[in-house]
């Protein structure tokens, strides 16, 4: 779901085996600490996150992204010469029951809008990793639905991109958001599904990725 930095910086892995869009395709998405935001992905923006979390953000359409397990909790991500990243994975009481709760409910119970708007404040209080969303719209204006599977937490993490190391993982001063939906404020991953509504081609709406002040 997201990683933030004590430098400020913030990073995502998307790494989507299987699409109704496109082909199947990784992304990263980085957040310097001056709140610019960058999405490289492996295929074309218009089938690939760009496609609902664009506005706002410089789009980078790269050759690949390597994803490498290392050993049953650790991943590797490299993009080129440029970028790596390591996280190292964890569990913890709250992450098995929400893992547990999940795998427990019915498919179609996750294409519930109000079971989505339910499991959000619990989250929220399950984690402690800040306000947590699992329906809201995206910096391009269509909704997101987010179903998380399996979850676990980031024990540890190190990263580069151009030489510049990134420092500890640890909160941001301000929980912020892409759109309505907020990044958590300690590292989170999870296996899950998501969907989004059709994009609705306009020049009037203006939608961008915002730094939201929600204090933690």
């Amino acid at each position: 779901m997201g990683l933030p930095f004590a430098s400020g910086h913030y990073l995502a892995l998307r790494d989507m085996i299987a699409s109704s869009i496109g082909p199947a395709y990784r992304s990263i998405w980085h957040r310097d600490p001056n709140g610019h935001w960058t999405i490289y992905t492996t295929t074309e923006p218009e089938q690939s996150c760009p496609r609902y979390f664009g506005k706002g953000a410089a789009t980078r359409h790269v050759p690949s992204i390597d994803v490498r397990w290392t050993d049953d909790r650790t991943i590797e991500v490299t993009m080129g010469q440029t970028f790596r990243w390591q996280i190292e994975l964890t569990s913890s009481p709250a992450t098995r029951l929400m893992t547990t709760e999940s795998s427990a409910t019915p498919a179609a119970a996750w294409r519930s809008r109000a079971l989505l708007h339910a499991v959000g404040p619990m989250a929220t209080v399950m984690l402690r990793a800040g306000r947590v969303r699992m329906c809201a719209r995206t910096p391009n204006g269509p909704e997101f639905r987010g179903t998380p599977l399996h979850v676990w937490r980031v024990a540890d993490s190190r990263a580069s991109l151009d030489g510049e190391t990134f420092g500890a993982p640890a909160p941001l001063d301000e929980q912020i958001s892409i759109g309505d939906i907020p990044l958590p404020q300690r590292g989170l991953f999870f296996v899950g599904r998501s969907a989004f509504d059709a994009p609705e081609p306009t020049d009037d709406t203006q939608h961008h990725l915002t730094d939201t002040g929600v204090q933690t």
